[in-house]
């Protein structure tokens, strides 16, 4: 698979730069997807790309291995598509939850990999028990996070997770999920304060 792109066949499509002029939602793109339409995945690769790659590249922690997860998500996404339900929430939180769950994943794969190598190493030196708690403490906060998002309201979570995962502005989440900047200003604000509080008590 090239870099910067996504084969989904043999001649896979390649996103071209530049905005594209408005039209369907996200929503109506994917279930076009779904039947094959390569023009339709090209606007949703535009759309998706940046807020993936931003959530992706936060679990990880390793650039090389958060390009190729960005990647798998995207095939992933012209693949399944067809598994999309609009009636069970937006496009975007779909796809989020797609890319979250390959994120986790490979970390996951990571973990047990290196697991493995520190009992082959384990008679050739002792790593610190400080250094091995802190990357402990590290996942299980991580994964705390996680559980808290998931008792958020399904628009607040899409907001905290565009917003502090994707790295998106206020404007480009409002424009992702086709609602007023007040809206989802106010839907950040106390999805925020609800996991500070979630987090707190753990």
């Amino acid at each position: 698979m090239k870099r910067g792109s996504v084969d989904v066949s043999a001649g896979g499509p390649q996103p071209p730069p530049g905005d594209r002029a408005a039209g369907p939602g996200l929503d109506v793109l994917l279930c076009r997807v779904a039947g094959g339409d390569r023009e339709a995945f090209e606007r949703v690769y535009e759309a998706v790309s940046r807020p993936v790659t931003g959530l992706v590249t936060t679990v990880v922690r390793d650039a090389a291995q958060a390009e190729e997860v960005v990647q798998e998500v995207l095939v992933e996404v012209w693949r399944t598509a067809g598994r999309f339900r609009p009636e069970r929430g937006s496009a975007m939180n779909w796809v989020m939850t797609l890319a979250h769950r390959r994120a986790v994943d490979r970390v996951r794969a990571a973990r047990a990999a290196g697991e493995r190598e520190r009992r082959t190493a384990v008679r050739e030196w002792q790593r610190p028990f400080d250094q091995v708690a802190e990357e402990v403490e590290r996942h299980l906060e991580h994964e705390q996070v996680w559980r808290c998002l998931a008792e958020l309201s399904r628009a607040q979570r899409e907001c905290v997770v565009l917003a502090y995962y994707g790295g998106l502005t206020y404007r480009e989440v409002a424009a992702a999920l086709a609602e007023p900047v007040g809206t989802v200003k106010a839907r950040l604000r106390r999805g925020l304060r609800l996991l500070g509080t979630c987090l707190g008590r753990r």
